[in-house]
């Protein structure tokens, strides 16, 4: 047998058990008294093995088929928007034990994303869809189950199916997936015309890879899918952004109103295409403003003479149209808006404003919109920032209620006095445990809420289901309204019950509810449940950050006789009575003004060059060249023999490509390369396209593979497949060489001659 070298992540695989077509069956758990396996397929290969498990945040993928050509893309991704992530692939075709395992990888992987790949015809047992239709059930069932188990988020790809299997049982399926994981918090679906309409593929099957060794998909089709993923995990880890601050000339308009007149720009199909993007991004809750250098009435003159556009100005929470910088301005809004600089996004036509942004504020995304004007709907198709994994019914309310505290600015302006002016507010303040239907919005407030913050640590949804199933804490949720209209979900307490006192875990309230006394009527509401439970006081830990000082002033204004030092955290620990006593004096906290420049993020969006994601990355074609330009360093320090055929030239380019090698001799052994198991059934299934040369996994692990040997197999299958007229030519060739040119031939194939 061959010797091969190990890729570090693979098991060696023998290649008796090719010849003898051995099938590794995963024992699938039984479910209702029968056992779901997966259909009988010759030639599988067995499942890749991690040789040294890993510990640390993980990307834990399992799938119906074999699936680690996924893991290239994600590794590539990971280190393109600077997630720190391992990436593990579960043993092949066991997704039942990945999502009912209390003790397996994705069970203990808490800091990570779990991943789930599943093509439902690879547990079909056709002709038998009935049956393949209780598997899917089944399926469904344990993405509840898992839901409640994992404390990572589960991503779900359903993948598409191979072009002989039934179109509508397919679709069917998906819609049962779908409605079953509809309500799970911490599932998130991802669906093969999501992956389509987002990265079409051309050539997405390949059936000869798929019955050599179970790999179903191209090469192309598998960057696809693991970009998506990759866009999924980048959404689950990264707060969204709120704000969208837009330029105006050649941005939403080609032309320049203060020089062709408002009446003289043109709404063309591309800027026709940015507006309808943007009303979305507005009807999913993100704030849009204009950030633009021109006279105010020539803006609001164009807006009012184009009633065709899709904008309007009543969508647009603030503006700053003026000839100040761009810097300042966004600076300025921030402020008036009490937003930090890190959530807004800004879109401009003008790289160097831009550029002047970024230098200023690097937290901002500041997008330079493509110089071909055809290309702005794509470019914005792939802004990752953009990307938000569910609406919840809060962001799809924020622009309204930003409207209506401009109402309550100017009616606090027109009040007598602060005590005055919260009268008239008429403010209602409701305190409950959290229902289900809270917990994405609960997640939004932890990653979001920055300075009515005790801790500000930040939560997934994963994160909080995992703390509450655990029977150690209890949420309670905020809802707050005025004349004006509702705050929604303002606020959120999670505390433990201690011994002989209330332990605050996480206090948070929104920066638009704060200094009208809610925090105060939230502290009272804990004060009560301890002396209800009997307990002696409430403690509250301050540990601060860059934003949530207002915390520690509301903290010291209500009880700073009862302040300790714990290490680096301030320890409040007020007795339940004084706590449950606890009201608002409006002179007593300031209302805290915004805090434009600092970062919110747990993982730092700065390094994210979302732009050129956009602009570079955004075709399979683009992602497939970058992320295969790593070349492998060479383990062997001779020089590479050069090919001397045009067979071997054509070979070696391939293995360059597939390898990442640079330069590949004819004697260099694929493993010894970096080459591993499922990269040759790639290979052979590549060779079949390019070559219409169809060859069995023999020649992977028969003898050496070499390009040589690799070689001597094609000529000889095409010789085994010629006709009889072929055989005639080739015969010819060979009657008509002359000595010399025999013997030339036979030291070249013996390397014994030079190239």
């Amino acid at each position: 047998m061959a010797r091969h070298a190990l890729d570090v992540r693979i098991v060696p695989i023998e290649a008796q058990f090719i010849r003898h077509q051995l099938y590794i069956k995963p024992s699938i758990p039984q479910v209702s008294g029968r056992a779901l396996t997966p259909p009988r397929r010759a030639a599988r290969l067995p499942p890749i093995m991690v040789v040294n498990p890993m510990s640390g945040p993980s990307i834990v993928t399992s799938a119906t088929f074999s699936a680690d050509a996924i893991e290239q893309t994600l590794s590539f991704w990971m280190r393109e928007i600077g997630f720190d992530y391992l990436i593990r692939m579960a043993p092949y075709n066991q997704v039942f034990q990945f999502l009912l395992d209390p003790a397996g990888a994705p069970a203990a992987n808490r800091d990570g994303v779990n991943v789930v790949l599943v093509r439902f015809e690879d547990w079909a047992q056709a002709p038998d869809l009935a049956r393949l239709e209780t598997d899917v059930w089944h399926f469904a069932a344990s993405l509840k189950d898992a839901a409640l188990s994992f404390a990572a988020p589960l991503v779900v790809c359903i993948c598409p199916a191979s072009p002989a299997f039934d179109a509508g049982f397919q679709n069917r399926m998906e819609e049962t997936v779908a409605a079953a994981v509809a309500d799970l918090s911490t599932v998130h679906l991802v669906t093969p015309r999501e992956i389509d309409a987002l990265y079409p593929v051309a050539q997405p099957h390949d059936p000869h890879a798929d019955k050599l060794g179970h790999i179903p998909y191209t090469a192309a089709y598998f960057a696809a899918l693991g970009t998506v993923v990759a866009r999924k995990i980048h959404a689950l880890r990264t707060p969204p952004f709120k704000v969208v601050a837009l330029d105006c000339d050649d941005t939403l308009w080609r032309g320049i109103c203060g020089e062709d007149g408002p009446e003289g720009v043109v709404v063309d199909p591309p800027r026709r295409a940015l507006q309808e993007f943007m009303l979305a991004q507005h009807a999913q809750g993100m704030l849009l403003t204009l950030c633009s250098k021109n006279n105010v009435e020539d803006v609001l003159d164009t807006f009012r003479l184009h009633p065709e556009m899709p904008l309007r100005m009543d969508h647009f929470a603030a503006w700053r149209i003026n000839w100040s910088s761009k810097p300042a301005n966004l600076a300025a809004l921030a402020e008036e808006l009490e937003l930090g600089l890190d959530s807004f996004i800004l879109v401009d036509d003008n790289p160097r404003e831009c550029q002047e942004v970024e230098a200023a504020y690097p937290q901002v995304p500041a997008l330079a919109l493509p110089a071909r004007d055809q290309e702005i709907p794509e470019f914005l198709r792939h802004v990752w920032a953009f990307d938000r994994l569910r609406v919840t019914e809060e962001d799809r309310a924020r622009p309204a209620m930003y409207a209506q505290e401009l109402e309550r600015q100017r009616a606090g302006k027109q009040a007598a006095s602060l005590e005055d002016f919260l009268r008239s507010l008429q403010l209602e303040v409701r305190i409950a445990p959290m229902p289900p239907k809270d917990l994405a919005r609960m997640a939004q407030l932890t990653q979001r809420t920055n300075q009515m913050n005790f801790t500000t640590v930040r939560r997934s949804e994963s994160d909080i289901q995992a703390l509450l199933e655990s029977g150690k804490a209890e949420c309670l949720t905020v809802h707050v309204s005025d004349r004006f209209g509702r705050y929604g979900l303002a606020g959120a307490m999670i505390f433990r019950g201690g011994a002989d006192a209330i332990s605050i875990d996480t206090f948070l309230l929104s920066c638009r509810a704060l200094g009208r006394g809610v925090e105060h009527r939230m502290l009272a509401t804990l004060g009560q449940i301890a002396q209800q439970r009997g307990l002696a006081a409430v403690e509250a830990r301050y540990v601060r950050s860059q934003r949530n000082r207002p915390a520690l002033l509301f903290l010291e204004s209500v009880g700073l006789e009862f302040q300790s030092v714990r290490g680096e955290a301030l320890l409040f620990r007020f007795p339940a009575e004084f706590a449950a006593g606890i009201t608002y004096a409006p002179a007593a906290v300031p209302r805290p003004a915004a805090s434009p420049g600092a970062p919110t993020s747990t993982i730092s969006r700065e390094r994210i060059q979302y732009a050129r994601i956009a602009n570079e990355l955004r075709t399979i074609e683009q992602i497939l060249e970058h992320s295969t330009t790593e070349d492998t360093p060479r383990l062997s320090s001779a020089p590479p023999e050069p090919p001397r055929s045009d067979l071997e030239r054509t070979l070696c380019r391939i293995w360059s490509g597939m390898l990442s090698v640079q330069p590949v001799g004819i004697y260099d052994n694929f493993f010894d390369l970096g080459g591993h198991s499922l990269l040759a059934v790639q290979l052979l299934s590549r060779l079949k396209e390019d070559l219409g040369i169809e060859l069995s996994l023999d020649v992977v692990y028969g003898a050496d593979f070499t390009v040589a040997e690799l070689a001597k197999a094609i000529e000889l299958r095409e010789i085994e497949t010629a006709g009889a007229e072929q055989y005639a030519a080739m015969l010819a060739e060979v009657e008509s060489l002359t000595d010399e040119e025999v013997r030339e031939l036979l030291a070249k194939e013996s390397g014994e001659a030079p190239y």
